[in-house]
């Protein structure tokens, strides 16, 4: 079984509260290694998933969650389905995108690391939150019957593509 297919079923494996015990012990790993990410912002981290274990203090399955879970805020995407204990993992991290991605997940304990002051400016942050709120926002493609037709003929929606 490959180790994200391990780290994905933990939650069925174990009693819904020891799940719970351990994913709040995760969450404290994930923030370690996120703060040294970005402590060592201007260096790759890389090394195979068993050297980033221990260079993270966490099992290899839990690696490979941390590896799924950053996933897209790297310049080049792993391919997770075959991630084993001897692959080699390149974090090279789009920062941007990163921040970005924990606004998104609405990961307050992670986009609050003072350690983001080193590594985006606060206006970079600040813009970074602006462009997320902009994304969130519902925009409505419906033409009133009013409305200039969107098929560029210059007529009302209501006597043109409408009637």
């Amino acid at each position: 079984m490959a180790l994200l297919e391990k780290w994905r079923d933990l939650g069925n494996t174990m009693p819904p509260k020891e799940y719970e015990k351990y994913i709040k012990a995760y969450f404290m790993k994930e923030q370690e290694a996120y703060e040294d990410i970005l402590e060592n912002h201007e260096t790759v981290i890389s090394g195979t998933v068993k050297e980033l274990s221990q260079r993270f203090n966490m099992t290899v399955e839990e690696v490979a969650g941390f590896v799924d879970g950053i996933n897209t805020s790297l310049v080049k995407e792993i391919d997770l389905d075959s991630l084993e204990e001897d692959s080699m993992v390149i974090l090279e991290v789009d920062f941007k995108k990163l921040y970005y991605n924990m606004l998104d997940a609405k990961a307050s304990w992670l986009y609050n690391l003072p350690q983001w002051d080193e590594v985006l400016d606060k206006d970079i942050r600040e813009q970074i939150k602006a462009d997320y709120k902009r994304s969130k926002i519902a925009v409505s493609n419906k033409v009133g019957r009013n409305d200039a037709c969107p098929c560029g003929s210059g007529k009302k929606y209501k006597k043109c593509c409408g009637a």
